[in-house]
């Protein structure tokens, strides 16, 4: 077999594809054969050009897994050493490379088992030899047998480490330096004791040292990897960085402000200064970083894309606004000073680049730096508008996303500058640039979705230039345009009525669309509908609803779950409206939102079969064994489409009994047993698990209030109080704690028992800087109502709270 698989080898690498495929054809059927490994490890040790060499060895470590078993001891023996010799004797790094590689699959066997005892001496010899090429080598194979043979090493992990730094500290050898780096790469990856963990904060200089040299030197690619380590330091929560964060920060605000670096790179090192506000702010705080950053971050944002579509994830702009929103959120008191006066500064710059970034930043701060903001309202509004106002479009998008977090995060205060705002805005949803339009109309939204009577003023040209945005834009302006005229409709309320029927007949166009591109529109007109309806309300809408209720129940055919999800808030609306009479439609809407509470949404897993890139290069000479390799998971991605969806659908079925009365009770008990699976949602990190868990609980309270002869309370309450206090809706919190609160008015004797979780939940409830009024106020009815009842039985109760939640009990208590 060893002459003709030299021959294939040989001929497998010639340019001729067709000679290569015949050669791969042959290869394969060889390598079914055991005797292939001997074959392969003499032309390993004997083939006279590297390429042979090397495809040899990538071959043997694609089939040793496969055959290890089936060779004999003395077999295994040649294997081993052959491959110390190529690992020490070969000429080649990408040969002995491979032949590490090899090194690594066997070890994950031969270790384990007893059949290779010397091997980690001999990596411990090789890592102090003189010879680089040595030291290196070792070091590589320290790096892979980590991910296959890890656990080995644990009795040997104080020497390791110690070698490990030794080798980063190596100023002969760039090259083990780097193999040193990655190798504390695996290791710290593969480490989870915490006192092992500790060990590697003596890491962090020589890390240090090993990027900045590399970055000298041009080799980006090693110094990602150091930021990939200090990812792994910062996440990890023992105490590893401690004084070395101003280091740390240090080079990375150096690489991040280093444009003649890749944007790989430079991402890279602004990743780790987010990854430090989201983690670590308080040492940020500590020891005087945040102004030394945003006095980076800031001016970064002043690197954005001329262009308007530009959709670049690793544009610096992005990433710095990232890190400030970051600070904003943890650090709003640190954060604002800096960058109000870097805004101040640059609103009247001669450069756009500066003008766009200075009100930017004001719109990513916004959120974290509310408070501070509101009371300079006045002078950080003018400096937006003005910049709405700026000849460049750039400024003028940057101005409008300021505007539209403005909108969101402002409220209440910002509403008081209507009379600035909205003019503004109108002129800027007529503007030349699609991108300031679509920001305006998001901005616009935002705002007139919380206005109450002070919009009426502005319906005639709010209308007029919506509805001609509406006639006369590509989808994506449309789409956004609607949500405007939703808003407008929803803050209008009956005076909107003189501009419903032209919205609802524009509206029936959109709402038969069936083009993939044309979905995402169909699905806002179907909400804009509902939202119309709501204003209209039942008198107006009742008749001419059918062929709107036809359009939206065909849409499920369409395999859109975002206009799904949009259909059940329609339906929801709807329902509210018509109150019983919506029970006609209940026959045909039910199944519809059984089916979206139903649907499979697990978490989506690629798996990346690939190997090195050695193999790569060979990728098509594979075995039937490969199987026996272990496929690594690229990534994990959550459905979070199909979770809005079963949010909406869940919180339609509670509206549906509640505006159906007795006509639901058939679907109650599918219903119940739905709430009962959507209350202990699994997805703990995820905002729209949330909305699900509370929507789940929100219904089940409409379903308890409206069939309280039909619920068995004793298994509902548990699901019920599972998920309190509610996280995200305040209507659902009030929908939740009106039923509580009728229970207990009604001395339910199923609420005894949970007494002690109620009083537990009321204290949150009543501290909580979220909670709106009226829902701390039926808390406070509710617990005033336990107090009347239990009296003294509470006290050790109350007693057992934080003092704060305590004595705000107690407060509500004694006004009764």
């Amino acid at each position: 077999m060893a002459q003709s698989l030299e021959l294939l080898l040989i001929q497998f690498l010639m340019p001729d594809n067709d000679a290569r495929r015949q050669a791969e054809d042959q290869i394969k059927r060889l390598a079914k054969d055991p005797q292939v490994v001997p074959a392969l490890v003499q032309h390993l040790r004997t083939a006279k050009t590297p390429n042979v060499r090397q495809l040899a060895a990538v071959l043997l470590r694609k089939r040793i897994t496969g055959h290890w078993a089936k060779l004999s001891p003395q077999m295994k023996q040649e294997v081993k050493q052959s491959l110390i010799e190529s690992i020490t004797v070969e000429n080649s790094p990408p040969v002995r490379r491979a032949s590490a590689n090899v090194v690594s699959v066997v070890a994950k066997y031969a270790v384990p088992a007893g059949e290779w005892p010397d091997l980690l001496t001999f990596l411990f010899q090789c890592s102090q030899s003189a010879q680089e090429d040595h030291r290196e080598v070792a070091l590589i194979l320290f790096s892979s047998l980590t991910e296959t043979i890890g656990n080995t090493f644990r009795p040997y992990f104080a020497d390791l480490q110690a070698l490990l730094l030794k080798c980063m500290q190596d100023e002969s050898s760039s090259r083990v330096r780097i193999a040193a780096l990655k190798a504390v790469g695996s290791f710290l990856e593969f480490t989870s004791d915490g006192d092992d963990v500790v060990k590697f904060r003596d890491f962090i200089p020589s890390i240090l040292n090993v990027a900045r040299k590399c970055i000298a030197s041009g080799e980006e690619d090693v110094a990602i990897l150091a930021f990939e380590i200090f990812d792994e330091l910062i996440e990890s929560p023992a105490p590893l960085l401690g004084d070395s964060v101003k280091s740390i920060v240090q080079f990375s605000l150096e690489v991040s402000c280093n444009q003649t670096l890749e944007n790989s790179t430079r991402h890279q090192a602004i990743q780790i200064v987010s990854w430090l506000a989201k983690y670590k702010y308080t040492s940020l705080k500590k020891h005087k970083l945040v102004i030394p950053i945003l006095q980076v971050m800031c001016p970064l944002l002043a690197e954005s894309s001329d262009q308007e579509d530009d959709d670049d994830d690793l544009a610096t702009d992005r990433a710095a606004a990232e890190v400030i929103d970051t600070l904003a959120m943890n650090l709003p008191k640190h954060v604002f000073p800096t960058v109000f006066e870097f805004s101040s500064m640059y609103s009247q710059s001669t450069d756009l680049k500066f003008r766009e970034a200075s009100v930017t930043a004001l719109g990513v701060i916004s959120e974290g730096c509310y408070d501070l903001i509101k009371e300079k309202l006045d002078i950080i509004l003018n400096i937006v508008l003005g910049a709405l106002r700026d000849p460049e479009r750039m400024v003028r998008g940057a101005a409008s996303f300021a505007l539209g977090q403005f909108a969101e995060y402002l409220q209440p205060e910002i509403l008081s500058h209507y009379q600035s705002f909205l003019p503004c805005v109108l002129n800027a949803i007529e503007d030349t640039s699609e991108e300031v339009k679509e920001k305006s109309y998001y901005a616009l939204a935002a705002f007139c979705e919380n206005m109450g009577e002070e919009i009426v003023a502005y319906l005639d040209p709010l209308m007029g230039k919506l509805m001609a945005a509406l006639q006369n834009s590509p989808r994506n302006l449309q789409e956004t345009c609607m949500s405007a005229i939703g808003s407008v409709a929803a803050a209008a309320e009956q005076a909107f009525n003189p501009y419903a029927g032209r919205v609802l007949e524009s509206m029936k166009f959109f709402m038969v669309l069936t083009n993939d591109e044309d979905l995402r529109a169909r699905a806002r007109s179907t909400e804009l509908v509902g939202i119309v309806a709501m204003s209209v309300g039942r008198k107006g809408m009742e008749a001419i609803l059918p062929p709107f209720i036809d359009a939206a129940i065909s849409g499920f055919g369409l395999e859109y779950s975002e206009l799904r999800e949009y259909t059940h808030g329609f339906f929801s609306n709807v329902a509210e409206i018509l109150d019983d009479t919506f029970a006609q439609y209940l026959p045909r809407v039910m199944p519809l939102v059984f089916a979206s509470c139903n649907l499979d949404d697990g978490s989506a897993v690629n798996i990346d079969e690939s190997d090195d890139e050695s193999v790569n290069d060979f990728g098509g000479v594979s075995s039937d064994d490969e199987a026996h390799d272990e496929p690594r998971i690229r990534n994990i991605s959550v459905r979070t489409g199909v979770l809005d969806e079963k949010a909406a659908a869940t919180q339609a079925l509670g509206l549906f009994a509640l505006h159906t009365k007795s006509s639901f009770a058939p679907y109650l008990e599918e219903s119940l047993k739905i709430m009962d699976k959507h209350s202990g949602y699994f997805h703990e990190d995820s905002e729209t698990d949330l909305g699900v868990r509370d929507n789940a609980a929100g219904a089940t309270a409409r379903m308890i209030v409206v069939h309280p002869q039909l619920v068995p309370l004793n298994q509902v309450l548990p699901v019920l109080l599972k998920g309190l206090p509610l996280k995200e809706d305040q209507e659902e919190s009030m929908a939740v704690y009106s039923c509580i609160y009728s229970l207990v008015l009604a001395s339910n004797p199923q609420i005894v028992s949970h007494v002690p979780d109620l009083v537990k939940i009321f204290g949150q409830v009543v501290e909580s800087p979220v909670e709106k009024a009226e829902v701390k106020a039926i808390v406070g009815r509710t617990f005033s109502h336990l107090i009347s009842v239990y009296g003294d039985q509470l006290h050790p109760l109350i007693s057992g709270l934080p003092p704060s939640q305590a004595n705000a009990l107690a407060a509500f208590a004694s006004t009764g």
